[in-house]
């Protein structure tokens, strides 16, 4: 994320503030060693096993693993009819995954013939994430493997820091804590107690990477009005991201926030 979104070097509208040009296609793409061991598991089979996969960083797009070929189990991957063009790495080949009585429908794709600027994927495929059952990272279970280019900074601040809905002020904080996320506007996390109108749980989850799983609430105004989501946290945070336990943070259309005195 960080080398291709938002500002970065490799991203569509790359920075002014630089002394140097990086010379070649609006969408670029680097292909980065990924040594770490990295296994992914479906209908109770080791279907792909590599300690020589690539992240490949490719312009507007997150990082995707690519694998040998050789570290696949070719015997659970069946051929498919399925093709796609990319004019920057060529045509895509598919095949389904398929044990036993599961199977999902082109999960795997390779370029056979790469284009000229990328003739490194020749030998390499990738499989989509959400296929497998289960992915692991060494020995840890993951939900993603995270870029290296992409890390979170917490640190405890004493900035003022105020959160309104119109006029209303919903939390107030002169301690939070500032996470600084590559590729992201700041985030406040504040005590649950700095916040001042009325919050309900609800059934939303979502997955970070590099924070953890997150649950949230929605705020209720002072007018009777709902700010569905708007409130989050990560009860037990990823080692990185740590601090941040026990601490919530508020985002939302219909929020406004302000931060010594000054729009965030």
């Amino acid at each position: 994320m960080t080398l291709t979104r938002s500002d970065a070097p490799l991203a569509p509208n790359p920075p002014a503030t630089v002394n140097y040009r990086i010379d070649g296609p609006a969408h670029k793409l680097f292909a980065q060693p990924f040594h770490r061991r990295v296994r992914a598991e479906f209908a109770g089979r080791t279907v792909l096993d590599t300690t020589r996969g690539v992240l490949l960083h490719e312009t507007a797009l997150p990082p995707r693993l690519y694998v040998p070929e050789e570290d696949l189990d070719a015997s659970a991957f069946v051929p498919s009819d399925l093709s796609t063009h990319c004019p920057f790495k060529g045509d895509a080949t598919y095949r389904s995954l398929a044990v036993g009585d599961r199977t999902v429908e082109n999960a795997l794709w390779a370029y056979p013939e790469p284009t000229d600027g990328a003739p490194w994927l020749a030998g390499y495929a990738s499989l989509y994430w959400e296929a497998a059952d289960a992915w692991f990272d060494e020995d840890e279970q993951v939900r993603a493997l995270t870029d290296p280019y992409h890390r979170v900074d917490v640190r405890s601040s004493s900035r003022h820091v105020e959160v309104f809905a119109g006029d209303e002020l919903v939390a107030e904080s002169h301690s939070p804590l500032v996470v600084d996320e590559t590729g992201l506007p700041l985030r406040f996390y504040l005590s649950p107690d700095d916040i001042t109108a009325k919050t309900t749980a609800t059934d939303t989850s979502t997955h970070c990477p590099y924070k953890g799983d997150a649950r949230y609430w929605t705020l209720t105004l002072a007018d009777g009005r709902e700010l569905v989501d708007a409130v989050w946290a990560y009860d037990e945070p990823l080692p990185e991201s740590s601090h941040i336990a026990g601490r919530v943070s508020l985002l939302h259309d219909d929020l406004r926030v302000v931060v010594d005195g000054q729009p965030a």
